[in-house]
């Protein structure tokens, strides 16, 4: 499992005893690695690792919450649906938190469908009943959890600003950055299909935005790709919608840390 470093710059390192015999392992989830050791000693003897293929299922809206994922490599697009069957991408979640947040603010089942997007995830699962056990043992424990959920929700709601405000160019801009937050480099597997999801436009839409982006010198598409060039052109194209979320993580994850 790849080392992913940590947001104050360190390697986070964790004991997981899983038979009375601790051991030292990377953890590569930067909200696990926030944690103090008393509260990732609840965690840990739970914690198992699990794989997904881009494509695979995390969760389906409406089943039941059972298990908890700390993603610690790979994007989960977290998609929302029409009667139609039409999804759009509301939000997306890597190693800097979880999926299955709503259990830990008092629902038993999952409002979205959350796939692995772009490449392939390494997460740390743990069944639902262990966490809602250790979050009842743990007061710090559950506002921690409960702090990635408000980052997430302001996540969502600069993506319906940005889808009510901004230009296709300037929205496709936003999400590139978002994937690149995410993903071990600056060439991301996305195609016409990620961009429809996360856009909800036409093809050709798709296609003329891209154009725009490459003629910005900000990126450069090649097929099923996209090559980050220039991360500062995307952020000023991106505008205020990109970066309030990021920095209140990083925020609040210090102060989970000072504590």
């Amino acid at each position: 499992m790849s080392t992913i470093v940590s947001i104050t710059g360190a390697t986070p390192r964790a004991a997981v005893d899983r038979d009375d015999a601790p051991v030292e392992r990377m953890v590569g989830n930067r909200l696990l690695a926030s944690l103090s050791p008393e509260d990732f000693g609840v965690l840990a003897p739970h914690l198992e690792p699990v794989s997904f293929a881009v494509g695979d299922f995390i969760t389906r809206a409406g089943d039941p919450i059972e298990s908890i994922c700390f993603l610690e490599q790979g994007i989960a697009g977290v998609l929302d649906s029409l009667d139609d069957d039409r999804r759009y991408a509301v939000g997306l979640v890597g190693a800097e938190g979880f999926i299955g947040w709503p259990l830990v603010m008092g629902d038993d089942r999952s409002p979205y469908d959350v796939t692995m997007r772009a490449e392939r995830g390494q997460a740390l699962r743990i069944p639902a009943h262990a966490l809602l056990a250790a979050i009842d043992l743990s007061p710090a424990l559950h506002l921690t959890l409960l702090r990635f959920a408000h980052v997430f929700m302001l996540q969502m709601g600069r993506t319906v600003v940005s889808s009510l405000a901004h230009s296709i160019e300037r929205r496709m801009a936003r999400w590139i950055l978002l994937y690149h937050d995410r993903v071990q480099a600056d060439e991301i597997c996305m195609t016409h299909e990620e961009f429809r999801l996360m856009l909800g436009v036409r093809r050709s839409s798709v296609t003329d935005a891209l154009h725009r982006l490459e003629e910005e010198h900000a990126i450069r598409a090649v097929r099923a790709k996209v090559l980050v060039h220039d991360r500062t052109k995307l952020m000023a194209l991106a505008g205020d919608t990109y970066g309030q979320p990021e920095q209140d993580y990083v925020r609040l994850l210090q102060m989970d840390r000072n504590r």
